[in-house]
């Protein structure tokens, strides 16, 4: 074989192991533009306690699916989905509610990306829920993953050509360039799975929709502002509602930045003077006003604990009190679990375990169980000064990317919380834990002695 001959021979020989890579199995990125997942909201909309799925959108135009998952308890019926942005109405669905506690779908569109605003209404409260849809794009890894790959095939179609054309020597330069191409191509591949995905739009993180249309586009000011002013929250009864008036405690104005934040815009939880406890997740019915739907069993001075997300401000949690008027009564609901201690004094850490006896659990607001915590309590139960809100969060499985929704019944049986009582009293506490689609409140009283000195 002569040196033209040898040459074409090796020619062919690197574009048959380009073709096996350009054609071969994809490389799969961890990078891409996935902004963002499914955005899960509670709502305490009238007498239903729902969860409100927005299913990651992609691509733009294109539809929306939401689910609703209703829980035990939930009556019957029909509620309207209407998408809207810039206060125009774009889509909307109707959503048939059984009397059977699950998953719910509609479906509805956008024609854009940026912000969007959700309203769900039952035909007496409407919640609106925004939320944002960033644009698609690629990130610099992936375009120059498909660059190279791009690259990589052209050149080798030119070292082809001159190599059937007897021009070895010449097709060396584009074979050469093509392997050049393959490896940026395959090393930007590699690398994209350490480069973390942008944030979203308008997330804790990212304080503005400037990058709506780009997210990988930084905002020139640091996300979080540490000087952010914290929220004032004011309670008051209208009707059958608990009502929150959120306004920013610089300015007065009403708060419409709020994040949705482990599962929900506002965490609200509400103790009664008797220490009866109602965890709401109030609806968004203006901008600052949030209801929630409370028939208060008793007349009297009730505790209010408000935890919200401001965007770029982190978490906040405000508390108020609020004098309420007897609805009517009702029977609390208390799940017969035991609920295994191991307190210790004051400042040091302690663990309580509720044991739900099977494995069925479901997640609930993002997470295996909520504690919430109050006290020491010395008169009134709104004069305590702690005021806590702890979790046990879901064990975490091979290869499970996204977060579960409430589809899935495989965690427990026990839900365990560790909490650090900063004050040595009595305290009120409540484990919470979600099983067939209901709410399980295992209630106790638990006295913290004080450190040895």
């Amino acid at each position: 074989m002569d040196i033209s001959g040898r040459t074409r021979a090796t020619v062919l020989v690197s574009l048959v192991c380009a073709l096996g890579l350009l054609l071969g199995p994809g490389v799969a990125l961890a990078d891409g533009a996935d902004t963002g997942a499914d955005i899960q909201v509670a709502q305490t909309l009238g007498e239903r306690e729902l969860t409100v799925v927005i299913r990651t959108v992609e691509p733009v135009p294109g539809p929306v699916r939401v689910d609703v998952v209703t829980h035990a308890g939930s009556p019957p019926g029909e509620l309207v989905l209407r998408l809207s942005s810039s206060g125009v109405q774009f889509s909307a669905a109707r959503v048939q509610l059984g009397a059977t506690p699950g998953f719910h779908r509609g479906t509805l569109s956008v024609d854009r990306a940026g912000p969007w605003e959700l309203a769900v209404d039952d035909g007496n409260r409407v919640a609106t829920i925004p939320f944002v849809v960033p644009a698609r794009v690629k990130s610099t890894a992936e375009n120059t993953v498909y660059g190279g790959f791009v690259a990589a095939g052209i050149l080798l179609l030119a070292a082809l050509l001159l190599a059937l054309r007897g021009h070895g020597l010449l097709a060396m330069a584009p074979a050469a360039g093509m392997i050049a191409a393959l490896a940026v191509a395959v090393t930007a591949a590699l690398l994209s799975a350490t480069v973390p995905p942008p944030p979203a739009p308008g997330s804790v993180w990212d304080p503005t929709y400037d990058n709506v249309a780009d997210p990988y586009a930084r905002p020139p000011q640091p996300a979080i502002d540490p000087a952010r002013p914290p929220v004032t929250v004011v309670a008051d009864q209208v009707g059958e509602d608990l009502r929150l008036a959120i306004t920013d405690s610089a300015t007065g104005q009403p708060v419409d930045d709020l994040l949705v934040h482990d599962n929900a815009l506002v965490h609200l939880a509400v103790v009664s003077p008797s220490g009866r406890l109602w965890h709401l997740h109030p609806i968004r019915v203006a901008p600052g006003d949030y209801r929630a739907r409370l028939i208060a069993p008793e007349t009297g001075r009730y505790a209010v604990a408000a935890e919200v997300a401001r965007r770029g401000g982190g978490r906040q949690l405000a508390r108020t009190s609020s004098r309420l008027n007897q609805i009517a009564p009702s029977v609390t609901q208390l799940e017969q679990v035991e609920l295994t201690r191991a307190i210790e004094p004051a400042g040091t850490p302690s663990t309580l375990t509720a044991r739900f006896g099977k494995a069925d659990l479901q997640p609930w607001l993002g997470m295996l169980g909520h504690l919430i915590v109050v006290g020491p309590v010395r008169g009134e139960i709104a004069d305590s000064p702690v005021w806590a809100h702890a979790h046990s969060m879901i064990p975490p499985t091979p290869g499970q990317l996204a977060r579960p929704d409430e589809s899935v019944a495989a965690y427990g049986p026990d839900v365990p919380f560790t909490y650090t009582f900063p004050l040595p009293g009595r305290y009120l506490v409540w484990a919470q834990a979600e099983r067939d689609y209901a709410v399980r409140t295992v209630a106790a009283v638990i006295d913290v002695p004080e450190a040895a000195r």
